[in-house]
């Protein structure tokens, strides 16, 4: 059955992580994602390993496993855009694509005569998204820039890490890089709104997504507490800024979450631990109660979870409906039961031969559900389909194509004989 936006045919002319995140997230919804790359190189983050991709064999490839994260269910062709005849290529290509995304530097492409302008001229339904670091106007868009400087520049690293007072204490980025993440996701959404746009209006339009409007909108509810009070919010580690208990708590046997967002919680979990005194003591009656006398409490409660297990914890609580969890590593996760009924783990056959692991989308449809077609594919991999199939250029066109460097695929797509 096809995908959603199986209707959809996107260009992708982006690399590493954001770009790529939202191109993948439209080709699990069904679109024909077209990855251009460079001949040679292709995707910087085919190159961020160990570990590396394993053929049939168990040989490590040229590719990485990082590579292998973001770009499922597209199709790769390798093009020169420094050459003339290359970006002539892009160009056919965006004749009838829907959509473009792109993440060079702010001007660069405008340099290549790729631009949104450049191609809503000759095709004005193109929906062309720009992702980029800064945006596409103001004194730093220019600038490039990766994940973490955004972290830290927007704000995040602020306020995420240990307190400034406990061992360890001081600004910490999040492992996955979450502003590359979710300027994929912002992307994804908003090219979803301009197709919709363009249903009323038959005109594309151009797109702009910056990672550090991103990351800065990202921290829009402790900035609500920072426009409220003036007071700058600082790390609390695992602590919640507002609600207590609602962090983690050391186990007899590793640690565990207990979340209590609200009075009734609080008094289910008083009751279970066997401190029922707990739940009418006056420090601790009211959510802001709580948080008010919040070090007290803590003290209290974290000498009596590190009494049991963590497997005892949760089995209590879970049944009280109490929010809890424990505090799992990835071998973990996909041991978890929900996780094994979900299938969250997908196994995609490599045209290198061997098998690559990705994470199943979390998005569920009733009457069209994702299809896993293509694994991540070698640089190049559909060169020639592509070429043939969308362009109609003959097989002596593409070996002259080829030949000149201005394309590259897969060694066996070009024995053909060139014109002599």
């Amino acid at each position: 059955m096809a995908g959603p936006l199986s209707n959809l045919q996107v260009l992708d002319l982006s690399r590493v992580l954001a770009g790529p995140w939202c191109t993948q997230m439209l080709a699990d919804l069904g679109a024909d994602v077209i990855k251009v790359e460079r001949p040679s190189v292709g995707d910087d983050t085919r190159h961020w390993g160990p570990p590396w991709i394993r053929d049939a064999a168990g040989n490590e490839t040229d590719d990485s496993a990082y590579f292998s994260s973001t770009n499922r269910n597209k199709r790769s062709i390798a093009i020169d855009l420094s050459s003339a005849a290359g970006r002539d290529l892009v160009r056919e290509l965006a004749k009838n694509a829907d959509v473009l995304v792109e993440n060079y530097k702010v001007g660069d492409l405008r340099r290549y005569g790729l631009s949104y302008e450049d191609l809503a001229e000759i095709n004005p339904r193109l929906i062309y998204c720009s992702v980029t670091g800064y945006g596409q106007d103001g004194p730093y868009a220019s600038r490039p820039g990766y994940d973490l400087i955004f972290q830290g520049e927007g704000g995040l690293m602020s306020i995420n890490g240990e307190a400034d007072d406990k061992p360890g204490g001081g600004p910490m980025k999040t492992s996955p890089a979450v502003t590359d993440i979710l300027a994929g996701l912002n992307a994804t959404i908003g090219i979803l709104a301009a197709v919709e746009n363009r249903h009323a209006t038959g005109k594309g339009q151009h797109i702009d997504i910056s990672l550090l409007d991103t990351i800065v909108s990202f921290g829009a509810n402790p900035l609500a507490s920072f426009f409220t009070t003036g007071k700058v919010p600082k790390r609390l580690g695992n602590a919640h800024p507002n609600i207590t208990p609602y962090q983690m708590f050391p186990t007899a046997d590793g640690h565990m979450i207990i979340g209590c967002g609200n009075d009734l919680q609080y008094r289910r979990l008083c009751s279970e631990i066997g401190r029922n005194d707990l739940a009418g003591d006056p420090r601790f009656l009211t959510t802001k109660d709580r948080q008010l006398n919040g070090p007290a409490l803590l003290e209290i409660l974290t000498g009596i979870i590190k009494e049991h297990t963590t497997a005892y914890w949760c089995d209590l609580l879970f049944d009280s409906g109490i929010p809890c969890g424990p505090i799992n590593n990835y071998e973990e996760v996909f041991e978890h039961p929900q996780v094994v009924h979900r299938k969250l783990r997908v196994d995609l056959p490599h045209a290198a031969g061997g098998i690559i692991g990705t994470v199943r989308n979390p998005v569920r449809f009733s009457a069209t559900p994702i299809e896993y077609r293509l694994a991540p594919p070698l640089r190049g991999q559909h060169t020639v389909e592509i070429l043939s199939t969308l362009l109609g250029k003959d097989a002596i066109a593409i070996n002259e194509l080829q030949s000149a460097g201005v394309v590259e695929g897969a060694r066996h797509d070009f024995d053909i004989p060139s014109k002599t």
